[in-house]
């Protein structure tokens, strides 16, 4: 057995981070590359919305599925293709000439980045520390933040100077690199074992069968925690999708103000990220008790969500956005520790299916809810989803308090199956 260092799993997990950055970086290109690509293609803003859906699609679907394949194959493999895909979808991006293309490569898009996230979490629960697994996932996923934030700008730089199609091929020419880094890194990793004098770090080995998708299915925190993402995640892609629009329309921001504050909430969802992975870290270290660690930090972050409701009642533009960052900081705190949690409960073995699972009843609500936001902001107004926003997070905590109440590994329950 090989015994791991600090410095190289935490190499581990800033690789993590750049690997969830560079997917929100591919995903964005598109978005800020579209003016330019219009100009050259004509491509409608019904096709667009096209291209999207073939993003949306096969994410959605991937997001279970590559859960499935990493939690068999493991993560250094797993995420290594999933990279490796999307990053080549990326370049295959400079080579489109119709909509048709563009709505291909995207497609491929959301089939590599769908094992990002479960690949990122499978990765910390195989390299790091249980009492640092919530700072590590902090860390691993805020790099989608650090992704929203540094994509525009990025983009938009590198259009002025090499024009769009190099554009993807920068970006997806990344990725590439960053495969090679992971495979260094992670070599040897069959033969890992943590070795630590700290106790409450150390799990005691057990042996598992392999879990049948049709079996875990039928566990109650599996139907709970995908059923948290399915309510939640609209509210996250309403923030994205929307707010720009309600700026724009209710408070008459140009597009040029929009875009120079609109990076400051996601800055904050990153910051977020990692401090409410590393508060409950702490009172884990504390306590010993990761439901207290973990339920603590979520409230935290359900009751600070409360205030947006207000937002339709506000006048003041510079006060939304600090109403924003703080619904983006609490969104940031509540899922890392969200999905610490369901690595808590399930470990190495099946976490990744559930990350998957959730993901996408997450992102299958966000597709099918986002046209009911759009008739219910046209045909009555936004208040009626900032009281949706301000609500469902502490709602969704009570409920999940009630049906899980205690956060412990099943290792009895999967052992059966």
């Amino acid at each position: 057995m090989k015994k791991i260092t600090i410095n190289r799993y935490w190499i581990i997990v800033g690789l993590l981070l750049l690997a969830t950055s560079l997917s929100f970086l591919d995903r964005q290109v598109l978005s800020v590359s579209i003016l330019k690509i219009k100009e050259d293609l004509l491509i409608s803003d019904v096709e667009y919305g096209f291209i999207n859906s073939g993003f949306l699609v096969s994410y959605a679907i991937m997001f279970t599925l590559a859960g499935i394949l990493i939690d068999r194959f493991g993560s250094r493999l797993g995420l290594a293709v999933s990279v490796g895909f999307w990053s080549f979808a990326t370049l295959l991006h400079s080579l489109s000439n119709s909509v048709f293309h563009f709505g291909l490569f995207r497609f491929m898009l959301g089939i590599g980045e769908g094992g990002a996230f479960p690949g990122a979490i499978k990765a910390v629960i195989e390299w790091v520390p249980k009492s640092k697994h919530a700072l590590a996932n902090g860390i691993a996923i805020g790099g989608s933040a650090i992704g929203a934030v540094v994509a525009p700008p990025l983009c938009v730089y590198l259009l002025g100077i090499v024009g769009w199609r190099a554009v993807f091929l920068i970006s997806g020419g990344f990725g590439f690199i960053w495969l090679v880094a992971w495979l260094i890194f992670t070599k040897g990793q069959k033969q890992f074992k943590m070795q630590t004098s700290d106790s409450i770090n150390i799990e005691p080995e057990v042996k598992t069968e392999r879990v049948k998708l049709t079996v875990l299915l039928k566990i109650k925190e599996v139907k709970v925690f995908a059923a948290m993402r399915f309510i939640l995640d609209p509210i996250f892609y309403f923030y994205m999708f929307w707010i720009p629009k309600y700026l724009h329309e209710y408070h008459s921001l140009s597009l040029e103000t929009i875009g120079s504050i609109l990076w400051i909430p996601f800055l904050a969802l990153g910051v977020a990220n990692i401090l409410g992975g590393w508060i409950s870290d702490l009172i884990f270290i504390k306590t010993s008790n990761l439901n207290y660690a973990r339920k603590l930090v979520m409230g935290i972050a359900a009751a600070m969500t409360i205030p947006v409701v207000f937002v339709g009642f506000i006048q003041s533009y510079i006060l939304i956005i600090v109403l924003m960052s703080l619904a983006f900081f609490a969104h940031g705190l509540w899922i890392t520790n969200y999905i610490t949690s369901i690595s808590d409960v399930f470990g190495k073995q099946t976490t990744s299916t559930v990350i998957g699972l959730s993901g996408s009843a997450g992102a299958i609500s966000s597709l099918f809810l986002n046209p009911v936001i759009g008739y219910v902001v046209s045909i009555y107004s936004y208040n009626s989803m900032w009281l949706y926003a301000g609500m469902m997070y502490p709602i969704v905590f009570v409920c999940f308090l009630w049906l899980v109440p205690k956060i412990e590994q099943k290792r009895m329950v999967l052992n059966k199956v």
